[in-house]
């Protein structure tokens, strides 16, 4: 009966005003939902597992808070006002040590502070300095190995150092190609990455007081990442392509300086993360992505909680985040393309398992859109992988689109919530994400097919995907747009100078717009990937023509597309000149320019109101040219 109650409704309908009943979108989500701060996130437990820290906002800025498990009293013990925490750890038991940069220029200074929020110590108090963690000790409740480039800003020496009072002590300096460090399980720092440019190299020594030796050298193409020791101090569990295609993991025997285990590859893609268990010394399994996150499992016990966690929420991703020293306490996140998940907390003794707390409770699944995996093939035969979001409450059929190129380019986009495709979908548009040749997860050969094809074959790949979304009948060929971000951006510019025809508007966001100034101006401690990033990108001298046809800037005479675009005042990777140089052109030419620059921002824009800014203005200027909801505006 109600079947055919809708039928006859629908004919009704048909015959009063001459057509079908009107496809309706859910309500229009406020814009600042998508991108104001998370209400608690970043969850960690202390090593002995009697404390939970975690972000959340405080004066608008994300700072660290302290909870004892089992209790509601919550303590603040960070008081950021300029910019959000960018990341913390527990040192110890009672002590989190955290890093904050200044107005966005990476130069990452460390901090430590209580549990209880006393003894707040700033640790590296040194200008246009940037520190990274390299080991945080967990034998030693007093100290941590840090990076830091304060002897030399290309080059990052070790230092160990006092997490109380701060006095330090270089242990290993850089002889001037060192890129990175890695220690054993008793925290003994035993291996050092180096490069030449194009080749790389891992350094290793049996003890802290010998000298480094070269343990094996590649050319950049082959991967050779050691990630952990062997839990006998041994050998080395490598991340290599050395003989295949896909990245594997296996184990490596440093006496011998060969391979000796294949621990697990896949046939179509690269293994990303090996799981294992310090308290019971073995590796639990692997993780790679295909069209989503996926596992493989060496061990029954870590197999059997991630079924029962699955079970117990269904429909998610979900990820063990972190466990206590002795593995009887996790924590456990959730993800999805529609949520940004929650946190849960699991005692595996006593099987407690419940929420800690929604990352955006305020964002209704239901009125989200899916994200859909899809593949299409480009012009020269290569299999594309992507994803697809399409608004809710409207047919597939000439929609408007907005192409969302990732950035990088050697990254990817994957299968999870992204606040800009939903806020996108949910303004009425169709987003196109890809993942174009020289992304990373796909292989060695699909890596290097991108070489020195910016602007070209690369950006073949994005129009290929308009034209693919075009001849499905989804686009509406006359309102697609393009946005993106850092190499985004630059395929933004190129997309609009190369295939004028193809975009009706385009946002550029922290873009390149001419290679020349962007290679000039890399930030000191990228000086020794130099030459590596000539051989991915080509060289400024060598390949002069090249970089003068793939620069978007000396095309700028071909853009006839409106631009909306933003900056960062101290962005370190993209120099503000990058936005500089082709909104004076453009703007010269008549083109219309919105731009955008945030004084206290770099690459990217990390404050909430510098986010909503930017995106609100993103929101006219799209509603405007391709014609979705903008808030505030009766449709």
């Amino acid at each position: 009966m109600r079947l055919r109650m809708i039928s006859l409704l629908t004919v009704v309908l048909f015959f009063i005003f001459g057509c079908a009943p009107k496809e309706e979108m859910p309500r229009l989500v406020p814009m600042k939902d998508f991108f104001k701060n998370p209400e608690k996130t970043a969850f960690q437990l202390s090593p002995d597992g009697v404390h939970l820290a975690f972000l959340k906002p405080w004066q608008n800025r994300l700072n660290v808070h302290v909870q004892k498990i089992g209790e509601e009293k919550e303590t603040r013990i960070s008081s950021a006002t300029e910019r959000d925490i960018t990341g913390y750890i527990w040192a110890n038991n009672s002590r989190i040590v955290y890093i904050q940069d200044t107005a966005g220029d990476e130069n990452f200074r460390l901090y430590a502070v209580n549990a209880d929020g006393s003894d707040f110590k700033e640790l590296t108090p040194f200008e246009k300095v940037r520190v990274g963690i390299v080991d945080e000790l967990k034998n030693n409740d007093n100290e941590m190995l840090i990076s830091m480039n304060k002897r030399d800003p290309r080059l990052f020496d070790v230092y160990r150092i006092n997490i109380y009072t701060g006095k330090m002590e270089m242990i290993v300096q850089n002889p001037g190609y060192f890129t990175g460090y890695l220690t054993d399980h008793d925290g003994k720092l035993r291996v050092a990455f180096a490069t030449d440019g194009v080749n790389t190299s891992v350094f290793y020594r049996e003890r802290e007081k010998d000298s480094f030796q070269s343990l094996i050298t590649t050319n950049f193409r082959d991967n050779f990442a050691p990630t952990v020791f062997t839990y006998d101090n041994k050998n080395l569990y490598v991340a290599s392509n050395i003989g295949r295609d896909k990245i594997a993991y296996v184990e490596y025997d440093i006496k011998n300086k060969k391979e000796t285990n294949l621990i697990y590859e896949h046939p179509e893609v690269d293994v990303a993360v090996l799981l294992k268990s310090d308290k019971r010394k073995i590796i639990t399994g692997v993780i790679y992505t295909t069209d989503k996150r996926r596992y493989h499992f060496f061990d029954e016990e870590r197999a059997r909680l991630q079924e029962e966690l699955e079970k117990q929420l269904p429909g998610y991703e979900v990820i063990v985040s972190n466990m206590s020293r002795d593995e009887t306490k996790a924590l456990v996140r959730t993800f999805s393309d529609r949520s940004l998940g929650a946190y849960y907390y699991l005692d595996r003794n006593t099987n407690e398992f419940r929420k800690l707390a929604e990352v955006s409770p305020w964002l209704n699944e239901g009125e989200l859109a899916e994200m859909k995996p899809i593949t299409y093939t480009s012009r020269d035969g290569l299999t594309i992988h992507g994803y697809l979001t399409l608004p809710n409450g409207l047919k597939p059929k000439n929609l408007p689109v907005v192409v969302n190129p990732h950035g990088g380019p050697w990254a990817r986009d994957i299968w999870a919530f992204n606040p800009e495709v939903q806020f996108l979908a949910n303004r009425g548009y169709a987003v196109l994400q890809m993942n174009f040749r020289t992304s990373t997860g796909y292989g060695k050969k699909f890596w290097e097919a991108g070489f020195k094809q910016w602007g070209l074959a690369i950006q073949d790949d994005i129009t290929d995907g308009v034209k693919w979304l075009i001849d499905q009948g989804i686009a509406d060929p006359k309102k697609v747009g393009i946005y993106g971000g850092s190499f985004g951006g630059y395929a933004t510019l190129a997309g609009v100078a190369f295939t004028p025809d193809l975009y009706a508007c385009a946002v550029d966001y922290v873009g390149v717009s001419n290679l020349f100034t962007l290679i000039k101006t890399i930030p000191p401690y990228w000086e020794p990937m130099r030459q590596m990033f000539y051989e991915m990108m080509g060289d400024p001298v060598k390949d002069k023509e090249l970089y003068e046809r793939i620069s978007p800037l000396f095309h700028a005479d071909k853009i006839k597309a409106p631009l909306l675009v933003a900056q960062g005042a101290n962005d370190p990777r993209v120099n503000k000149k990058e936005s500089d140089q082709i909104v004076e052109v453009l703007r010269k030419r008549g083109i219309k320019v919105t731009y955008m620059v945030k004084e206290n921002e770099g690459h990217g824009f990390h404050n909430e109101e510098n986010r909503f800014d930017f995106y609100r203005a993103m929101e006219e200027f799209l509603g405007k040219y391709l014609g979705g909801r903008v808030e505030g505006k009766a449709r």
